[in-house]
């Protein structure tokens, strides 16, 4: 799986709460957490990302609350991947569960700037950044969880292996 987009750069301890404000958790509608994500750190985000788009984020990204509202807001706005120096463990599983792709790699979460056209090979865990020619390699993700992922998360992949 190809993944190809715009680079949107944030820093080390991206909480939940920044990715979807705690006043939205009212609703588990996608479309709806998918307009309002990363509103407090750029009121405009939803405007100015394309179809495709990656975030590009620092150590610890998805911190604090364990909901799972905060993939789903990334995956259901356009956001095709995201790229960290880390994790936080639980975003990483409720991101696999959400079917949203994320990838860790310290050089290039570091190396990448706002505005890179960025190309991620989700298979290898190949990240190249167009703008500059530079690659680097994330740990690719097992092939169960690449599955997952192609399936659209857990549930989808569950309701596909039953039939």
């Amino acid at each position: 799986m190809k993944l190809k987009g715009k680079a949107w750069k944030f820093g080390d301890d991206v909480n939940t709460d920044l990715i979807i404000p705690a006043r939205y958790l009212n609703t588990s509608d996608p479309k709806e957490l998918a307009s309002h994500c990363m509103e407090d750190a750029d009121n405009d985000f939803v405007k100015k990302i394309s179809e495709g788009d990656i975030i590009v984020g620092g150590r610890n990204f998805g911190c604090g609350s364990s909901r799972e509202h905060a993939p789903i807001s990334i995956k259901h706005c356009g956001i095709s991947c995201v790229i960290a120096e880390s994790f936080a463990r639980i975003f990483f599983r409720n991101s696999i569960n959400m079917g949203l792709p994320i990838f860790e790699c310290k050089e290039a979460a570091k190396a990448i700037k706002e505005g890179d056209e960025i190309e991620v090979d989700a298979d290898k865990g190949e990240i190249k950044n167009l703008t500059n020619n530079q690659t680097y390699t994330a740990k690719p993700l097992p092939e169960f969880i690449q599955n997952l992922i192609k399936a659209g998360g857990l549930m989808e992949y569950v309701k596909k292996e039953l039939k």
